[in-house]
């Protein structure tokens, strides 16, 4: 099994692609300090001392690490990943709800909303995914676009001017309710 590594905008980050699909539907992200237990992969992952946040993607895994360096933990995150996919567990138990977030907003602007998911699904995720992320809908309240990032995207130093100066200038054009986009 070859597994391909990719630099993310996060420096933190790291996109691990094992050739093979992680997540048949959606996306799934996970942190140390909460429940990864319905995650084979995630917890063995977590295992590794320095693993601070894990995301699984449809292909890809990114890995966001603490202050060490990616030469001491990269070759056991590698094995981790290798024994997981030899071990034929699945990534994720069965009925598990891969964290999905519930989404608020006035049944009034329910088209607007279809309109800013249809506008993230197609132009903003494809581009996110490409760097180890994902980006979803959270709310939709007086103007404001409520959105969540995640994995690689999650603390990235670029994230704000991803949301400020792309997300939300393609809102903004598109959707003229659209007064701001803000992170979650």
């Amino acid at each position: 099994m070859f597994i391909q590594t990719e630099a993310t905008p996060n420096p933190n980050t790291l996109k691990f692609i094992p050739g093979r699909e992680v997540l048949e539907n959606g996306s799934a992200e996970f942190e140390r300090a909460e429940g990864y237990e319905n995650s084979p992969l995630a917890s063995r992952l977590f295992a590794i001392e320095n693993v601070d946040r894990v995301f699984f993607g449809p292909d890809f895994i990114s890995i966001t690490k603490n202050d060490a360096d990616w030469q001491h933990i990269k070759p056991s995150i590698l094995g981790a990943i290798m024994d997981h996919y030899m071990s034929g567990d699945a990534v994720m138990q069965e009925g598990s709800d891969n964290g999905m977030l519930v989404e608020e907003y006035d049944n009034d602007d329910a088209q607007i909303v279809k309109t800013i998911k249809e506008l993230l699904d197609t132009r903003v995720r494809p581009a996110v995914a490409h760097d180890g992320g994902d980006i979803r809908f959270q709310s939709f309240k007086q103007g404001i676009v409520y959105l969540h990032m995640q994995g690689a995207c999650a603390g990235c130093p670029s994230s704000t001017a991803t949301l400020k100066h792309g997300i939300e200038n393609l809102l903004r054009h598109f959707i003229p309710e659209v007064l701001e986009v803000r992170p979650v």
